[in-house]
């Protein structure tokens, strides 16, 4: 989307001589923040097939949180990143998945061992939620003006 600024702009009225500056920001009125307005910034996921640790042990429900700036710029400067777009996702998950079963600590070496059925749902998982919970898109055809939705999941697997 492109955004432009009005240039047409109206001469400004002179101004008043003031005693005192005017505040840089008003003051805000206390606001009672009720349970149901909280943000949620965890969501808990079950994998459809699990993943499997050294141990043997299978690892089904676990917990993502939303992702932030820093998630999604850090993992450009990773190496492995750089060589290949596809491990982006791997890297990505291992930052925002906070727990998966009894594993101590998820971070992307464990992300690159799960099946790949399991990684494909953690991508799509990851989208909805950072996407106000939801994968499509309201657009507007550029050329009729028509709207309609777009499927944003459904890449191809190891893409995003």
């Amino acid at each position: 989307m492109r955004r432009t600024a009005n240039t047409l702009q109206a001469p400004l009225p002179a101004a008043a001589p003031v005693a005192e500056p005017a505040p840089a920001v008003a003051p805000t009125p206390a606001v009672d923040v009720t349970q149901s307005q909280k943000l949620r910034t965890q969501f808990e996921f079950e994998l459809p097939r699990g993943y499997v640790d050294d141990s043997g042990v299978l690892h089904k429900r676990g917990v993502m949180r939303l992702a932030t700036a820093k998630d999604e710029l850090i993992p450009l400067r990773d190496l492995r990143v750089q060589e290949n777009p596809a491990y982006l996702s791997v890297v990505l998950l291992g930052r925002v998945i906070t727990q998966l079963g009894t594993v101590p600590m998820v971070h992307d070496g464990i992300v690159e061992n799960m099946f790949a059925s399991d990684l494909a749902f953690l991508q799509d998982f990851y989208r909805q939620i950072n996407s106000e919970g939801h994968t499509r898109a309201a657009v507007t055809c550029p050329h009729c003006e028509e709207p309609f939705e777009v499927e944003l999941g459904g890449s191809r697997l190891g893409e995003w």
